[in-house]
């Protein structure tokens, strides 16, 4: 086999490098694409690049021999497949769909991608969803116990247009929370760093000074007693940041028991996390703009029943 020159087509501008090779070559390992980028046999336009690089359209990439494909073990995973009634569940959770972008009331429990131990998650059934071949891809991710309003992309160019959106903090997202305590004002912003602690399996996001700085602006909708209805607006996108950021408040989040030890579990409330991501607002990648809502999931109409809190009037 000799060497190749491929371009960067439209479609996949702005596709990591490691990507677009997972896309053009599945066959081709991690392990072996590093090996040849740090070689240099692996080129862009002429020049060195690391796996994250983003491309261009008309941007040529050197390809060198692959050789065969090796041959697949017997124990590979087989793919999912959605059930029928995931597949209906997703189909029910559709919010707004056009030919670029895909919006879905992602279920509390579900997890968004896989991982140790996850064998059931959103991204394995997104087939269900294809188009021409092509499924939907993630373009940003909600906690498994989170639901709420979850945005995809269509197409390839329109998950880089998305996924650029969201870095760079151009999308409004509002999240509905309960939470056991009492805000320390009416509305206000949490500016609290974050960083990691622990092994995986046993990893808690924590307060730390030295950590990724993480801001959320919190207002209180409503209050009955100890309980409270809050709306929340990250302004920045850490793993666990709103959770983290009511607990640290001494005002955790409802079912939240990793950040909100027992005190979280209330008498008569649904079970589950009772965080919500209830609205988005972001530019449509072709024009115009994009809006979404969300309804609440079951446990979450369950416990506002049981506080008193009315949905509709807010």
């Amino acid at each position: 086999m000799n060497v190749q020159q491929i371009t960067v087509e439209t479609e996949e501008e702005g596709v990591r490098l490691d990507r677009w090779f997972r896309r053009r070559f599945p066959d081709l390992t991690h392990m072996r694409l590093e090996k040849l980028l740090r070689t240099g046999q692996v080129r862009v336009d002429g020049a060195r690049a690391k796996s994250s690089a983003r491309l261009v359209a008309g941007q040529v990439v050197r390809i060198p021999p692959l050789g065969e494909a090796p041959e697949r073990p017997h124990f590979e995973k087989p793919k999912q497949v959605a059930s029928t009634d995931d597949a209906q569940m997703l189909r029910d959770a559709v919010l707004y769909e056009d030919e670029d972008v895909l919006v879905l009331n992602k279920p509390s429990g579900l997890a968004t991608q896989g991982g140790t131990g996850t064998k059931r998650h959103l991204d394995g059934m997104l087939d269900i969803f294809a188009r021409k071949g092509e499924r939907p891809k993630l373009v940003h991710r909600l906690d498994r116990d989170t639901s709420g309003v979850l945005v995809l992309a269509r197409r390839t160019s329109i998950a880089a247009a998305l996924t650029e959106a969201f870095r760079d903090r151009n999308v409004r997202k509002i999240y509905w929370a309960l939470v056991i305590g009492h805000p320390p004002a009416g509305h206000g912003r949490i500016d609290l760093a974050l960083g990691k602690r622990g092994t995986r399996g046993s990893e808690k996001v924590v307060p730390d000074p030295r950590g990724l700085q993480a801001s959320t602006r919190f207002r209180v909708i409503q209050r009955k007693g100890e309980i409270a209805w809050l709306a929340l607006e990250p302004e920045s996108g850490r793993t666990h940041q709103l959770r983290v950021h009511c607990a640290a408040l001494d005002m955790p989040i409802l079912g939240d028991g990793k950040y909100g030890g027992r005190k979280v579990f209330v008498d008569g409330a649904g079970e589950g996390m009772h965080l919500h991501s209830r609205f988005i607002s972001m530019v449509h990648p072709t024009g115009g703009r994009i809006e979404a809502q969300a309804p609440l999931p079951a446990h979450m109409l369950q416990s506002f029943k049981k506080f008193g809190f009315d949905p509709d009037k807010e």
